[in-house]
């Protein structure tokens, strides 16, 4: 299987926050936020394999800044490291005030994919070839943040995580 390019599987997904995505203050709502977010990460996720794709994890999504109402949300998403069946996504938001010309970040976080083949049993996805120093930096960080996903799914024991041992003991 050939190996992809990161910039194969960049979406860039563009909202306008209405009344209905905001809560009680005119933010948007962080559910409604999380929901687009899944939406550009399976595409691009889909986009890498060439299949449809479920959503198996999500990391922690901190809200560095609120998006208002009125304003628009931009969010990009790009496999960041690609392993045998999953394929790791990372998104970067920003919120974006047009009358003001005012764009600021918002969040950032990973969501993990799982490739489907027409039975429903996970296939095996193409390797990722990271290019830029930024692909480059995510692709060497994604298996320590693997690990930490499994470990804290109960899938992989804490002593089981060479990646992330390594960063704490020496051997």
């Amino acid at each position: 299987m050939k190996e992809k390019k990161a910039s194969e599987s960049l979406t860039v997904m563009t909202e306008i926050v209405l009344p209905n995505d905001t809560n009680t203050f005119g933010n948007l709502m962080g559910g409604r936020l999380m929901y687009w977010m899944d939406i550009a990460a399976a595409i691009s996720a889909h986009k890498h394999c060439n299949a449809p794709v479920v959503t198996a994890s999500v990391d922690n999504i901190s809200f560095e800044y609120p998006i208002k109402l009125g304003n628009v949300v931009h969010i990009e998403a790009k496999v960041s490291r690609a392993f045998n069946t999953s394929m790791e996504v990372h998104l970067k938001v920003w919120g974006e005030d047009l009358t003001k010309k005012y764009k600021y970040k918002s969040n950032e976080a990973y969501y993990t994919f799982v490739a489907l083949d027409p039975h429903g049993k996970s296939k095996i996805v193409p390797q990722l070839a990271p290019e830029t120093d930024e692909e480059k930096k995510l692709f060497d960080g994604a298996l320590r943040r693997r690990q930490l996903r499994l470990i804290l799914g109960g899938k992989l024991k804490p002593d089981e995580a060479t990646e992330l041992k390594a960063l704490f003991f020496k051997e």
